[in-house]
């Protein structure tokens, strides 16, 4: 799955271009450096229809994340649990489908850490929107770990959790989605420590 696709071709509603267009400008040029002017002109909307749509342009900012933020939860996390019966293949499974994503030519890291540091107040309500989106990733760890026997799945959802969000770090900053292999390396070798009775 590819968090940063440009807007489908397909899309008539002008409410839903407005956001698929935003995604792929925010994940690209980045939150403050993307304009309204260049969304509408993007989307091929009147700014009158944006913001009969969104008030502002933090409205669309939080509809674009609420949306990235139900694609992992419908589309990412399915896909992972499709992969296996097993905990502890379905835990590894999320770094095998994130060297799909860091391999992708419009993998610009995740767009809720770029929010979280261009919106870095803890109280502004686009920071809040990506602190609760990352305890999606820890908690589908958590009952990973927790249907696995983990010893203690507290412990080794934190690990997973951290190892994932390094290494979509790693493979932005410094150009190398092969950072997801390496998590899956030391993923595999906590999963097992944490698995062995």
């Amino acid at each position: 799955m590819n968090p940063a696709n440009p807007p489908a071709a397909t899309t008539t509603n002008a409410r839903d271009r407005l956001i698929d267009t935003a995604i792929h400008l925010f994940n690209r040029y980045g939150f403050h450096a993307t304009g309204v002017d260049r969304i509408v002109a993007v989307a091929k909307v009147a700014k009158k229809t944006l913001y009969a749509h969104f008030p502002s342009k933090e409205d669309l900012i939080i509809a674009a994340l609420s949306r990235k933020r139900a694609a992992f939860a419908d589309k990412f996390l399915p896909a992972v649990l499709a992969s296996s019966d097993q905990p502890r293949d379905r835990l590894l499974s999320l770094f095998e489908l994130a060297k799909s994503w860091f391999n992708d030519p419009d993998f610009y890291g995740c767009i809720f850490v770029n929010a979280a540091v261009e919106y870095s107040e803890p109280g502004h309500p686009i920071n809040a929107c990506a602190r609760e989106f990352k305890t999606l990733l820890r908690g589908f760890a958590l009952e990973q770990a927790q249907a696995g026997g983990a010893a203690d799945p507290e412990i080794l959802a934190d690990q997973i959790a951290l190892l994932f969000e390094g290494a979509t770090t790693v493979a932005q900053v410094s150009a190398r989605p092969d950072a997801a292999t390496t998590a899956k390396t030391i993923a595999a070798q906590l999963i097992d420590q944490a698995f062995r009775r």
